[in-house]
């Protein structure tokens, strides 16, 4: 299994609102940075990413009762 995927991202002053920031974080920068520029790398890292929190959602969503969701169900692909 592969390591978890660690991301360069400043954190946030608490004097920062949300309407301001020190500085815009480009994620996918930060993620092909991690994986030394190798888009490939970036792009199966993230596949792999994905793959494993689909596979927590179904479990999650197995285990917890339809009373504590009230009837919610996750979706497991995005929909746009």
């Amino acid at each position: 299994m592969s390591e978890q995927l660690a991301l360069d991202i400043p954190e946030v002053d608490e004097a920062e609102t949300d309407t301001q920031s020190a500085s815009e974080v480009d994620l996918a920068e930060s993620v092909l940075t991690a994986h030394n520029g190798d888009a490939l790398a970036a792009i199966r890292s993230l596949l792999d990413d994905a793959d494993f929190l689909r596979d927590q959602l179904y479990i999650a969503s197995s285990l917890m009762s339809k009373g504590i969701s009230r009837g919610w169900r996750p979706k497991y692909e995005r929909v746009e």
